[in-house]
């Protein structure tokens, strides 16, 4: 079956359309990402301004154009945080439905980190062992453990990036010290809290790190970019990341994107993101992460690879994948 993944972030519209054919992979076909910035629309109060509203109903119109070009079989709309959080949530979803007549669901946040879990396991296999999984978006930080393929524990915190940017630092550059200390240790009591049955799982073989936060922060503390369909080893180290917490802080957005990895549209949480990625680090004891390119869209992919009754996952990665559970899906009303 052709399957297609709409998923809405909290800075795009994500389309990714894949083959799924029992025995093997999910085999992509196509992507179509879109810049919606609903993390930068959404004020103090929650509610996503009617701009983004309007950039938001435009992206899933021609994402829903591309996957009926592309003869998709079954598309699953989701959306992440940035929606499932907004106050004006209902407002958001009914604007959607009223212009494209899809109805938008979403995912609990333990179901995302159950999900992007399981692409991780799909990538790296059996040999990741004991794995543990940190995930920053832009809402909120997702966390698991396990060493099968359904984690033993499933986190999800409100810690993304842009939340913490726009609640906890000043807009304009340089950022001081003891607003950085704030951040840091508000983030260190969340985690702190929340993260007890995760610390009480054995400890880790592998710990691995999704999402295009951890992939710019590896590629800012010195990892090479990686080569077009060969996506090889990226580390981060915790020191390294520790290091470039104090000269994000120093730079204003324009400056901290003519940093290596750094894009100008991530630019202004970015140092939001470096905290939360070392306090979390620090506190779980993790030295280094490996950055896995697989997460949520890969993981709903072989969720719905999983439903069609193939084998189990491979012992290592195969590239490209993500899963289903249509049943999991909450319909919002």
């Amino acid at each position: 079956m052709r399957l297609a993944v709409l998923d809405i972030g909290s800075r795009a519209v994500h389309l990714k359309i894949a083959d799924l054919v029992p025995g093997g992979p999910p085999e992509p076909v196509t992507t179509l990402k879109q810049s919606v910035h609903l993390a930068e629309a959404t004020d103090h109060q929650g509610v996503i301004s009617q701009d983004a509203i309007g950039r938001l109903v435009g992206a899933v119109t021609e994402s829903e154009a591309v996957a009926t070009a592309y003869h998709v079989d079954d598309l699953v709309p989701l959306a992440t945080s940035a929606v499932r959080d907004a106050a004006n949530r209902t407002a958001v979803l009914a604007a959607i439905e009223n212009a494209t007549g899809i109805r938008v669901r979403f995912f609990s946040g333990v179901e995302e980190a159950r999900l992007t879990f399981l692409a991780a396991r799909g990538w790296h296999g059996w040999s990741a062992g004991q794995m543990l999984l940190l995930d920053i978006g832009g809402g909120s930080m997702e966390l698991a453990c396990g060493s099968r393929t359904e984690p033993a524990v499933a986190l999800s915190l409100p810690l993304g990036a842009g939340r913490l940017t726009r609640h906890h630092l000043p807009d304009e550059a340089p950022v001081h010290k003891r607003d950085v200390a704030r951040l840091r240790q508000y983030v260190r009591a969340v985690l702190t809290e929340a993260t007890a049955d995760l610390r009480d799982q054995p400890s880790p073989a592998s710990a691995i790190a999704t999402s295009k936060t951890f992939a710019q922060l590896a590629r800012l503390a010195g990892a090479p970019k990686p080569a077009a369909g060969a996506p090889g080893r990226t580390t981060l180290t915790r020191s390294d990341l520790r290091q470039w917490i104090p000269r994000l802080a120093a730079r204003s957005d324009a400056e901290r994107a003519r940093l290596p990895g750094i894009s100008a549209s991530r630019a202004h949480q970015s140092l939001a993101g470096a905290i939360v990625a070392e306090a979390a680090m620090e506190l779980l004891d993790v030295r280094r992460v490996t950055i896995c390119p697989w997460a949520l869209r890969e993981g709903i992919l072989l969720d719905r690879l999983a439903a069609l009754g193939t084998q189990p996952l491979p012992a290592a990665a195969v590239p490209r994948a993500r899963n289903h559970a249509l049943h999991r899906l909450h319909t919002v009303s």
